[in-house]
Parts: C-alpha cells; structure tokens; sequence
C-alpha cells in the first residue's frame, strides 16, 4: 500500500509511519502540498479543512492508496475559557474522507495573546523558549505536558483515528 502525506514536516511523517506500523507492506512518502487554510489555522472548521486540503492533494499528487492530510489549529472555545490547542487528520482513498483528532489543550494566556494578535504558535513557542523548531520537534504540546505528550503521538492519535475506517471491517 503506498501512502501519501500532505507535509514534509517529519513529525507528521513519523505520526502516520507510528499510526501504520502494524500494516504490512506500507510505504510512505511524503509530498509538499498547500493547505489551503491559513499559516495558523484558527477554529475547527478551518483545521479540519486544512487536513482535508492535505489529503485529497497528497492522494493526487500520484499513485498512492491513501492521502494522509495533518493540521494543527487552536481554537477559542465558546464553551470553555482560553485558546486551546487542536490538531485534526483526515485521510482519503479518493473517493471517502475521514477524519480524527488529537489531544487538545488550554494554551498559557501569554501565548494565547500573541496569538490573537496574529502571531503563529510555533514562532511564538521558539520566541518563549529560546528554542529553533519545535513544531517539527515535540511541539507545544510536548513543552505544555513537561513532555508526556509530545507532537508525533498526539498526532499519531489523530491519524490513527482517520485511518479507523480503513483498517476494521466496523464501518
């Protein structure tokens, strides 16, 4: 089975190869596509697209299988306090689409802030931390959990809950 992902991000990469692991006879390969969606997707509706827009571009880039899409969001809940972190997956066979999601968490009000003001989370992570990268690192989520969640399998949950319908015979 040859399956595409929508990033060179190798985080993403990781997520879907840890989401697959069990498959056999999985190849992987990452493309570059656009998103479609905003640098720093904001609310659900535009995450989950964002992750759609990677799959269907990644499943048409070639002859692949599946269409990996992945996309990191935050979200200001109307039903809870602060800006949380979201992440979406969403994978296609060409024809269907599904989708699935990570962890998510309240962001610390200084960086909610900046981020209201525009800025993107990541940027925004590695000017706090004195870091370089960490989106392709263990992401904020990693910084945020003093590492017990870190980005690849958070995001692998995501991807693993997308792929559902793929890999049982429930749907």
């Amino acid at each position: 089975m040859r399956v595409a992902v929508g990033s060179r991000n190798p985080v993403k990469a990781g997520a879907v190869e840890d989401a697959l692991r069990g498959l056999p006879g999985v190849v992987i390969e990452t493309v570059a596509v656009d998103s479609g969606v905003s640098e720093q997707p904001r609310g659900r509706s535009e995450t989950v697209r964002g992750a759609e827009n990677r799959a269907r571009r990644a499943i048409g880039s070639g002859a692949y299988d599946l269409g990996v899409g992945i996309e990191g969001g935050i979200d200001d809940s109307d039903e809870l306090t602060g800006t949380f972190l979201i992440m979406w997956a969403a994978v296609t066979d060409g024809e269907r689409v599904e989708f699935g999601s990570g962890p998510s968490m309240r962001l610390p009000d200084e960086v909610s802030e900046r981020l209201r003001d525009g800025a993107e989370l990541g940027p925004v992570m590695d000017d706090l931390l004195g870091t370089n990268g960490i989106a392709e690192g263990k992401g904020a989520i990693g910084v945020l959990t003093d590492g017990e969640i870190d980005r690849r399998d958070a995001l692998r949950t995501a991807v693993a809950g997308a792929l559902g319908p793929y890999v049982t015979g429930h749907y």
